[in-house]
C-alpha cells in the first residue's frame, strides 16, 4: 500500500502573476494614490502574496510588511517566510480601502495596489486595472 503525499501546489510563475504598475514619475514614484493593480487568482493570500512579491520591481526594495483588509483576507498568517525573509502581514478594517493592499519597504516607501477580486471577469479586470494605472483608481 502506498500513500500519496500532498505537496503544496506550485507557486505562481512570474508570468502568471497578474499585475499592472503605474508609470513612475521622474522621482521614481507615482503621483497618484494607487501604484498599480493586482488580480490574484485565488483568495489564498499566502500563496498569492508569494507570487506577487516575487515580481515587484527591484527599485521598490524589500517588502517587509503588508497591510490587507481583514474582511477581504480573513485567513492570512501574521507573518510569512518569502524568499528566505520574514514578511509581516497586518489587517485593517478601513471601509475606505477594502480592495487594496499596502506594501511597505523600509527606506523606500509605501506602495498601494488595487486588488481586483479573483472571480472578476477578464474584461472587467482589464478595465479596472487599466483605470487604476492611468487614473490612480
Amino acid at each position: 500500500m502506498t500513500s500519496a503525499s500532498s505537496s503544496p501546489p506550485p507557486l505562481p510563475a512570474p508570468r502568471d502573476v497578474r499585475l499592472r504598475l503605474a508609470e513612475p514619475t521622474r522621482f521614481g514614484r507615482t503621483a497618484r494614490r494607487i501604484d498599480g493593480a493586482w488580480w490574484p487568482r485565488s483568495d489564498d493570500l499566502a500563496r498569492e502574496l508569494t507570487g506577487l512579491l516575487g515580481v515587484l520591481p527591484r527599485a521598490w526594495g524589500r517588502i517587509s510588511s503588508v497591510l490587507v483588509n481583514g474582511d477581504t483576507w480573513p485567513d492570512c498568517p501574521e507573518q510569512m517566510a518569502i524568499a528566505g525573509q520574514t514578511v509581516h502581514v497586518g489587517h485593517t478594517d478601513s471601509p475606505t480601502a477594502p480592495h487594496t493592499v499596502c506594501l511597505l519597504a523600509p527606506g523606500r516607501g509605501r506602495y498601494d495596489l488595487l486588488v481586483v477580486p479573483p472571480a472578476t471577469t477578464q474584461a472587467e479586470a482589464d478595465l479596472l486595472m487599466e483605470r487604476a494605472v492611468t487614473q490612480g483608481a
